[in-house]
């Protein structure tokens, strides 16, 4: 069936939504896969059955029509199928990302949505004090079972479908009505061309707007979701799925995207092998979209040439405020080829229904359903042949010293006219010594390092030579940084904020004072000597304190992530949880090296024993509890009785023990005996 079809098969009325349009393919091919994921795979009839026994479980809950249903789980089979269920029960949905709880807690927060779908495991890391009602879904699947498998009796749906978050740091709902989120798909299914025998991967987040309105594109349309058996999908396991799952569109971000260009490691004639058409990871697909993030159009290029003939290669652009949707490019909208694809992005033209504008620059969206045009904060311009160029990101922009504002957008595209550099970012970092410094941050193309071959990527004389005459003097990169690849959010969007500072070299009189004082170049100290006990105890409790920290995200995951925490406190909070690592290597080096010095204070053999435990205990300690207090829910009586009783009773007494040590009289020298 086409997708012309289909459009005349369901109609247009007042009540069509994302929901019917899936129902309706429940009920005519309740046999045909609609989520593959190995053992949890499920049909349309299944699924459908699924939802209608959850939503029972939500009204009976007194679910109010129109109440927002927060969905936090890892388990993708049973997130797609909480979604259908909120909007069975009249309900409005939005997905929570569980796997970084403080992202989390803030859009729990954000949304304060009536109730909270999740598991167990999740829950203590989800709650944000509120005082949310949780429905735990592994915990009550015994009684969700029960349920009746018929469709409820829901009330008529509010204007409101779901509640979408913007990738950026700082999260931000958005509401998304049943209209929009209709249109946004007819919106992909034409552009796309859809049909029931495609299979759809999405490798973004769950909560990302990607996903969370992008299965609709499958679901809609009588396709099969691929899910992933672990989230958040990586570069590496995109090729595997494609391949084994059968893939015929794929939805990735340019990070995804890097795994279809990697060559294979296999050398033919000194040059690395690139995938092929004909290799069985790309045989089946037909459509790639990309999105997320700026895709260069000789990325775009390459792409295209890795898939099989006739396989088509979409850049898109869009918001959570559209649901995804906004302008797409492909490369045959091209009048003729360009000179210097490298430096150039193309958004291309709007999705059906959609508007474009670009007012002061800056690049402005109309929604299928209408309503006021959506700044983005994105710059563009439209070009002669009508299609939207990329130019960068207002919030990208830099202030120099001299207080002129700059657009690293044109430096960076600029840089990456160079054949050794893939990906590049100018930042503005603070130089105490003077003017503030630009600072080029450069990773190779997918294929390695020295892809094409004979490149490699410059230093900064050779940045500045490649520059020359393209970029203005005093915009010119002062410091370069190589990098195997550039840090990426949760969105998938190159994140300047987690790029490493460079290590800037002092100025010459310092180097000269630091000469003096057995300082190198870079202050570092370079005298001999033997070094103290005192401090050799101390750098490795300093040594210990860091693999503690190395640890923490392994034994406690997310219990020191601040990515939801504005500054100044994010800061804060990371300097705690270094001092609590710290303090407990400094603690398990006075473990086995402090009795020795406490008995020379000779004191009371037993009160010294007692008071040693007692101050390794005080240092050992703050590690473990915080990371437990910061995972336990504050409504989980038992849990937060056991902490106190674990850890807080002990460190008192410990606190009375040391007291008490410090009071005592040392024992007289000649009553002293080992």
């Amino acid at each position: 069936m086409t997708q012309g079809s289909e459009s005349v098969r369901f109609g247009k009325s007042t009540t069509d939504t994302v929901l019917h349009r899936f129902e309706q393919w429940a009920r005519d091919t309740p046999g045909a896969p609609a989520l593959v994921l190995g053992s949890e795979s499920l049909t349309y009839g299944q699924l459908d059955t699924r939802a209608n026994r959850l939503a029972h479980r939500l009204l009976a809950s007194g679910l109010p029509p129109g109440g927002l249903v927060a969905v936090g789980t890892a388990r993708q089979a049973e997130l797609v199928v909480a979604l259908l269920a909120v909007l069975k029960a009249g309900g409005v949905y939005t997905v929570i990302d569980v796997e970084t709880p403080r992202t989390g807690q803030r859009q729990l927060t954000a949304a304060q949505p009536f109730v909270l779908l999740t598991h167990g495991a999740h829950q203590a890391a989800l709650d944000n004090g509120s005082g949310l009602r949780v429905i735990r879904l592994g915990a009550e699947a015994a009684a969700i079972a029960e349920q009746p498998a018929e469709p409820p009796t829901a009330p008529a749906p509010g204007r409101t479908a779901a509640v979408l978050f913007t990738g950026a740091a700082e999260p931000r709902a958005v509401r998304v009505g049943h209209g929009l989120l209709l249109a946004a798909y007819e919106g992909w299914a034409e552009v796309a061309r859809l049909t029931p025998q495609d299979r759809h991967l999405i490798t973004a987040r769950p909560d990302v707007t990607a996903f969370a309105a992008g299965w609709t594109r499958a679901l809609c349309s009588g396709g099969a979701l691929v899910l992933s058996p672990r989230s958040p999908w990586t570069a590496e396991d995109i090729p595997a799925a494609v391949e084994t799952e059968r893939v015929t569109v794929l939805h990735t971000d340019p990070a995804g995207a890097v795994g279809l260009l990697t060559p294979d490691a296999e050398p033919r004639a000194g040059i690395p092998k690139a995938r092929r058409a004909t290799d069985p990871a790309f045989r089946s697909l037909r459509l790639l979209a990309v999105s997320g993030d700026r895709l260069y159009l000789d990325e775009q290029a390459t792409l295209q040439i890795r898939l099989r003939p006739g396989a088509r290669v979409l850049n898109v652009y869009g918001l959570a405020e559209t649901a995804g949707t906004g302008t797409w490019f492909e490369l045959p909208q091209l009048p003729g080829p360009l000179d210097d694809p490298e430096e150039v992005s193309l958004l291309g033209t709007p999705f059906p229904g959609c508007r474009v504008e670009v007012r002061d620059r800056e690049i402005r969206l109309v929604p299928q359903d209408g309503g006021d045009a959506i700044p983005t904060g994105d710059l563009g311009l439209l070009r002669e042949d009508g299609l939207l160029e990329f130019d960068g990101r207002m919030r990208d922009r830099i202030t120099l010293s001299d207080g002129r504002t700059i657009d690293p957008y044109a430096i960076e595209s600029a840089i990456r006219g160079h054949e050794g550099v893939g990906a590049v970012i100018v930042n503005g970092v603070d130089d105490l010594r003077g003017p503030r410094r630009l600072v080029a941050y450069v990773a190779p193309p997918p294929g390695g390092p020295s892809w094409p071959p004979g490149a490699s990527l410059p230093d900064i004389e050779e940045l500045r030579d490649h520059l020359a005459g393209k970029v203005l003097k005093e915009e010119t990169p002062r410091t370069v940084i190589r990098l195997r690849t550039l840090p990426r959010n949760r969105a998938g969007q190159e994140d300047r904020a987690a790029l490493p500072l460079p290590i800037l070299p002092v100025s010459a009189a310092a180097r000269r004072a630091g000469s003096k004082s057995g300082s190198g170049k870079y202050g570092a100290a370079t005298g001999s000597g033997e070094v103290p006990a005192s401090c050799a105890g101390g750098c490795g409790g300093v040594a210990l304190g860091f693999v503690a920290l190395i640890l923490t995200n392994l034994l406690w995951p997310g219990s020191t992530d601040v990515s939801g925490v504005p500054q100044p406190w994010a800061f804060l909070f990371s300097v705690l949880y270094l001092f609590e690592c710290v303090a407990f290597g400094v603690g398990v080096v006075f473990l086995f090296g402090g009795r020795a010095r406490m008995l020379r204070q000779r004191r009371d053999r037993r009160l010294t024993a007692a008071a040693h435990l007692a101050v390794a205990y005080l240092l050992l300690a703050w590690w473990p509890q915080d990371n437990f207090y910061r995972l336990a829910a504050k409504q989980d009586w038992p849990r937060q009785a056991a902490l106190v009783y674990a850890f807080n009773i002990p460190l008192m007494i410990a606190g009375v023990i040391a007291a008490a040590y410090v009071v005592s009289k040392p024992a007289d020298p000649f009553d002293f005996h080992d």
